[in-house]
């Protein structure tokens, strides 16, 4: 059983980052499933999509099996960021152009 944490971050005045987290409640650890990025304007039909995916891929695929777990959501967040940094700057920068 999870709960789901959305941890929202700022990344400038037209870009945010929005992390989907998971405490697994019996030992009450956290990894992050996915991290969707926004540039405005932001449309519905992005967020709809975002939020099919994140559900998709939490039917898919056990969490316990795709994520690293950590004691603190903060961790998680610190461990994934570094594991993406790459991913994320090609990412914004492609929002950023359009």
């Amino acid at each position: 059983m999870y709960r789901e944490l959305s941890i929202w971050k700022r990344i400038d005045a037209k870009r945010a980052v929005h992390l989907r987290c998971f405490e697994d409640v019996p030992s009450h650890l956290f990894c992050v499933q996915s991290a969707d990025f926004y540039a405005l304007p932001v449309t519905v039909d992005a967020r709809r999509e975002l939020d099919r995916q994140f559900i998709e891929l939490f039917i898919e695929v056990e969490p316990k099996k795709r994520s690293r777990w950590f004691a603190t959501v903060e961790q998680a967040v610190a461990a994934h960021e570094e594991e993406f940094s790459s991913m994320a700057r090609i990412i914004a920068e492609r929002e950023r152009k359009r």
